[in-house]
């Protein structure tokens, strides 16, 4: 016996009502897709003032020239991936696209020292000629934050209170987001660097001594690597190393969070300062949104041959007989 197999026939005016939403689907996958597939570039940049140079060093240690003509210190990413440089002679912040394209964000600085970017994306600069901290909108408006310092490293915590290594006083002041400013720690050698780990404990390149130290949020010191040949900037990769330049040696040294030492990188001349490039604050592009109004197709539509129903017979009434006439009598 034959199974007979159903068969389900669609109607091809809904198929092409039906196309419209399968295109979106398929476009907005593949931009979902797309956004996945951006990878943190975890790239390391540094600022070579012996060469002029601002070097970038992939996760592997391949090292490659990123810009040059320059007398580069402070390096800023802002949340954009635009690289901001203190150009420390010709007292001009520059400002480089991912592609390395220059232009110039603020001038008129004296020994333009570190950088560093606030959660609202504004830039803070040491200007250690004139002692000040000016602070930059991102339009590129200048104002004065803080005054009467010696800068040359600055680090944000997490909630933006600003930390200043002050070199010659021994000093890292804090400052509030209004600019109160506070004594976190005395009592260095030359601190220069400044950087924040995941934990919140800040990291100071003591330069004198030859130190790194950390210091927990209450402000308590502890050595965490020493023999150092007068440390500059520190900076910390998404997995919680601690990078270091090693000024006079020419060194890149990695720190793992226990304080095991590696070389990542040597030959320089003169570096100063690290930073590595983010991932790029990515916010998707609404994919416009095709409205498909789906009307099924009419099913055909069956005529049906009514066979009408009979109405009862009604029953008819009886006549009445007539009642015949008497007969005659003869």
């Amino acid at each position: 016996m034959k199974t007979k197999t159903p068969t389900i026939n669609v109607s091809p005016r809904f198929s092409l009502r039906l196309a419209p939403i399968l295109v979106v689907a398929a476009v907005f996958i593949l931009s979902i897709a797309a956004q996945l597939a951006y990878a943190a570039p975890g790239d390391l940049y540094v600022s070579d003032q012996g060469s002029g140079n601002i070097y970038k060093f992939t996760p592997g240690g391949i090292r490659s020239t990123f810009a040059s003509g320059l007398t580069p210190r402070g390096l800023a990413f802002n949340s954009a991936g635009n690289l901001f440089e203190a150009d420390n002679v010709s007292g001009n912040i520059y400002e480089f696209t991912p592609g390395g394209t220059r232009s110039t964000f603020a001038s008129g600085l004296n020994n333009a020292q570190p950088l560093a970017f606030n959660s609202a994306g504004n830039l803070f600069e040491g200007d250690d000629g004139s002692g000040n901290i000016y602070e930059f909108t991102p339009d590129g408006t200048r104002s004065t934050f803080a005054s009467g310092l010696d800068p040359f490293g600055l680090a944000f915590d997490s909630v933006g209170n600003l930390f200043e290594a002050n070199t010659r006083s021994g000093n890292i002041y804090k400052f509030t987001p209004d600019g109160t400013r506070s004594t976190f720690a005395s009592g260095l050698n030359g601190p220069v660097g400044l950087a924040f780990n995941s934990a919140g404990n800040l990291f100071e390149s003591d330069q004198g001594s030859g130190h790194i130290y950390e210091f927990t949020p209450g402000g308590t010191r502890s050595t965490f690597a020493s023999g150092l040949d007068s440390p500059f900037g520190l900076a910390f990769d998404s997995a919680g190393n601690l990078f270091e330049v090693d000024e006079v040696s020419g060194n890149i040294y990695e720190f793992t969070p226990d304080g095991t030492r590696s070389t990542f990188a040597s030959g320089l001349d003169l570096p100063g300062e690290l930073a590595f490039e983010p991932t790029p604050t990515v916010t998707p592009t609404p994919t416009p949104t095709a409205t498909a109004t789906i009307t099924p197709s009419p099913s055909p539509t069956a005529t049906a041959t009514s066979t009408p129903t009979a109405a009862p017979r009604s029953t008819p009434t009886p006549r009445p007989r007539p009642t015949p006439a008497p007969r005659p009598t003869l």
